[in-house]
């Protein structure tokens, strides 16, 4: 059966979007659902109540990524017109994949000035060059100076919420410490300090990967068979040592559980693509052993998908006709997924990157 788009919609009472952070970071809620047991088996807990649901020698994966402030207000050189660039990829020193706003002031050839106005004896401005246009709304831009971006450019919130938190850092992870993305591993914006000493506590293992969050995070799916839907590609890295736990979580029957819709397409990624089989793999047995890499990860997981690294994950709720509710429906089951999303917003769950939890088993 072919799927839809509009096979992963649902309601969404506005008001359910959540516009800040719950204080502690823990405190927010957390929806469990058991994939094994009876349809329509969840629990309704706080996200401190996580560790109830470990078990010794687990492994929990997460993802390292940090937001830049890549965000950019300025004025179109010409003529003066003030004009929006969002960072989306970096391809190489200086040069970036960007989107821009309003695009009729942003063609091939324009220019950018963020920071202080040329002739004021400051050199604190950036000069953003509009190299190449496409059809899909991208730019291709020369960034003049990127040691400025972390004081000129602000965080991307997403479009969803209207207020700016008071303190930034609330759109980052505890444990962000690699800069590159345009829009947090919000999965991760739920842990405290406290909660990672608790899960080492009880004897789970933590490992670490990096992917630096890109532009499907920003665009819905536009075209209704979602099989001639294009995913861009974000970079990510698996290091050895992270390697190392999963193969040896897999060897010792132990459950890899990823944090993070950005942490399961990364380890995927890795299995599907990018692996070396230490066995051979049988329909009983569909894992593999993982090798360290690094690269560009352009894994579309949908209903059907394999899974081969992950056992349970942590995810926030997702947008309507979104890739990251068609990675989850993969992982549980369209329909249950979706009866699941019904049950959150009978009982009031607060959505999207500042909203609950929801821990899959």
């Amino acid at each position: 059966m072919t799927l839809r788009t509009g096979d992963f919609d649902y309601h969404l009472p506005p008001e359910l979007i959540a516009q800040t952070p719950v204080e502690p970071r823990d405190s927010s809620r957390l929806f469990v659902l058991h994939r094994q047991q009876v349809a329509d088996t969840w629990e309704h807990r706080k996200f401190r109540d996580l560790t109830e649901y470990l078990r010794p020698g687990d492994l929990m994966v997460f993802n390292r990524s940090r937001v830049i402030p890549a965000r950019l207000r300025g004025r179109e050189s010409s003529s003066g017109a003030a004009v929006e660039v969002l960072l989306v990829r970096r391809l190489r020193p200086g040069v970036w994949q960007a989107l821009g706003r309003p695009g009729r002031r942003l063609r091939t050839g324009a220019q950018v000035t963020i920071g202080t106005p040329a002739g004021t004896g400051s050199d604190n401005t950036v000069h953003v060059g509009i190299l190449e246009t496409h059809e899909n709304g991208l730019r291709t831009v020369r960034v003049s100076n990127e040691s400025l971006l972390d004081t000129l450019g602000e965080l991307p919130l997403p479009p969803y919420i209207k207020e700016k938190p008071d303190d930034p850092e609330r759109y980052q992870t505890v444990y962000a410490d690699v800069a590159g993305s345009v829009a947090a591993p919000t999965a991760g914006l739920h842990f405290t300090e406290q909660t990672l000493n608790d899960i080492h506590d009880i004897g789970v293992h933590t490992a670490w990967v990096t992917l630096h969050v890109g532009l499907d995070t920003f665009r819905p799916v536009q075209e209704e068979n979602i099989g001639e839907h294009r995913i861009h590609t974000e970079w990510f890295e698996l290091p050895q040592d992270t390697a190392d736990a999963i193969n040896r979580a897999r060897r010792d029957g132990n459950r890899i559980i990823a944090v993070g819709t950005t942490t399961v397409r990364t380890l995927e990624h890795v299995a599907h693509n990018l692996t070396a089989l230490a066995h051979s793999s049988t329909d009983s047995d569909p894992y593999v052993e993982v090798i360290s890499t690094s690269g560009n990860a352009d894994l579309f997981i949908t209903p059907g998908h394999e899974f081969r690294s992950v056992d349970a994950m942590i995810t926030n709720f997702h947008l309507p006709r979104s890739t990251l509710l068609m990675l989850v429906s993969a992982f549980v089951g369209r329909e249950r997924i979706l009866a699941a999303y019904l049950e959150a917003v009978r009982q009031q769950y607060r959505f999207y990157s500042f909203g609950d939890a929801m821990l899959i088993l």
